[in-house]
């Protein structure tokens, strides 16, 4: 079993050091000294995120019958989380330290730093004291309305808009039992210490399925999910090898859930959890119908049979799996060129399918008013359907490597045969590199598009 204790702090900071500088990740608010716990997506980032959320929806929504989407407010009725249990349940056991004037999770102080000895969990130095372990809300409140008397929250999980809304979407759907309900969305904790970069946020990003079934499907339908999910990482370029499964044990586990997995990742910073598959009984649909005073049943037309829907709830973190592709990709190559002098390549090694950048378009000689022309053409037209970068400044070799760092898979170069200035042969084609080889090849220019659309989508 690979040790959770295990880290590569050297190779985090590389990595954070590549997000800020490449335009992927931003500390939010950074301008005025930054914002704890929350973080703003660069250009290459949200490119970055937003495939990955397509992704997941044309894997869980589009490819399949049986689940259905919905985009439910972010702002969430006091009623309902006073239903759910979050109100009054919704909390972490939080210390303080006397003399470095930190506050700690109390379950989570062997992964804390001490703020005046970092090489220490706090209470372990003899100059720590720390409080008594105290309750610490992890929901955000707001008021609104013209005299601000009404509450509400700040959604902790996108899960209890799908709940509420179960009933809506079955009556108005022709859809029977066993189906899910999906939804991508911001939720929002008071984490007391956020940490590990995008890891532990203020301000997230869930990827959740609500699946509904019978009550003796619960189990089966656990473990084949447990499946499904695994097998979407390695799709999107997360090996296998490298996710662990933890079945959680039954003292662990929330009260109303009777298996529970977590999908786990070998993050530099240690093995984290990316995932959770859990099945969640009928705790939630009853709550509801409790709390509501509505009824929630489904009416089995086949059997004749009347009960409430079990659940089981694949939910996944996009911030957390956006952080595993990057780190997953994160490489640097050493390379020997002809006269034996060493360099290192950085790169990152995103599935085509991933990459912010699909395509980069190179004339050779920016001066080449021929050249320029066909390039831009070219970036023109394939502009349409992906999202390309044309770079026409410096030399070719450092063009390259400014589309390594950032994930491009190909690059297109312009150049003298495409123009036929050497002959007919290769007049009208133009060279692709790839990036994990650095091989090159030619391709005529009429078929650069249908090459690409097979390897980028």
């Amino acid at each position: 079993m690979a040790n959770k204790d295990v880290t590569d702090p050297a190779r985090m900071e590389k990595i954070v050091s590549l997000c800020k500088r490449r335009g992927f990740i931003f500390q939010a608010g950074e301008l005025y000294g930054g914002l704890n716990g929350c973080w703003d997506y660069g250009p290459l980032g949200t490119e970055l995120k937003r495939n990955l959320k397509d992704f997941w929806w044309r894997k869980t929504v589009q490819e399949r019958d049986d689940v259905l989407g919905m985009d439910g407010a972010i702002l969430t009725m006091e009623q309902v989380l006073q239903s759910s249990g979050h109100i009054g349940g919704f909390s972490d056991p939080m210390v303080d330290c006397k003399t470095c004037k930190g506050r700690f999770r109390a379950d989570n102080l062997e992964t804390s730093q001490c703020k005046e000895k970092p090489s220490v969990c706090p209470g372990s130095s003899p100059k720590c004291e720390l409080t008594e372990p105290r309750q610490f809300n992890l929901m955000l409140q707001t008021n609104f309305g013209a005299t601000g008397e009404q509450i509400a929250y700040l959604r902790p999980e996108t899960a209890q808009s799908i709940f509420c809304q179960y009933k809506n979407v079955l009556d108005s759907n022709r859809i029977k039992l066993p189906f899910g309900i999906a939804q991508c969305g911001k939720s929002f904790r008071n984490e007391i210490n956020p940490r590990n970069f995008t890891f532990r946020s203020r301000e997230f990003e869930q990827m959740e399925i609500e699946y509904f079934c019978h009550p003796d499907d619960g189990m089966r339908l656990t473990d084949e999910w447990l499946e499904t999910r695994l097998a979407f990482y390695e799709e999107i370029g997360i090996p296998r090898e490298k996710l662990h499964i933890l079945d959680v044990p039954d003292g662990e586990r929330a009260f109303y859930s009777k298996k529970t997995y977590d999908i786990e990742y070998e993050f530099p910073f240690g093995i984290q959890e990316l995932e959770g598959v859990a099945y969640r009984t009928d705790y939630d649909l009853g709550v509801h119908q409790k709390g509501a005073g509505k009824p929630l049943e489904y009416f089995d037309e086949e059997t004749k049979e009347r009960f409430l829907p079990h659940v089981v709830e694949p939910s996944a973190g996009c911030d957390r799996t956006v952080l595993a592709l990057i780190c997953e990709a994160f490489d640097e190559e050493t390379l020997t060129d002809e006269k034996g002098k060493e360099d290192i390549r950085t790169v990152l090694r995103f599935k085509p399918t991933m990459a912010p950048i699909k395509v980069g378009i190179f004339p050779m000689l920016k001066k080449n008013d021929e050249q320029v022309r066909i390039a831009r053409e070219i970036q023109k037209s394939l502009q349409k359907w992906m999202p390309v970068f044309y770079d026409d400044g410096g030399a070719l070799g450092r063009r390259y490597r400014r589309q390594d760092e950032v994930g491009t898979p190909y690059c297109v170069t312009i150049d003298f045969d495409t123009l036929g200035e050497k002959g007919d042969e290769f007049k009208n084609t133009v060279t692709i590199r790839h990036r994990d080889s650095m091989e090159q090849e030619r391709i005529a220019i009429d078929a650069l598009l249908p090459w690409l659309l097979e390897r980028v989508r």
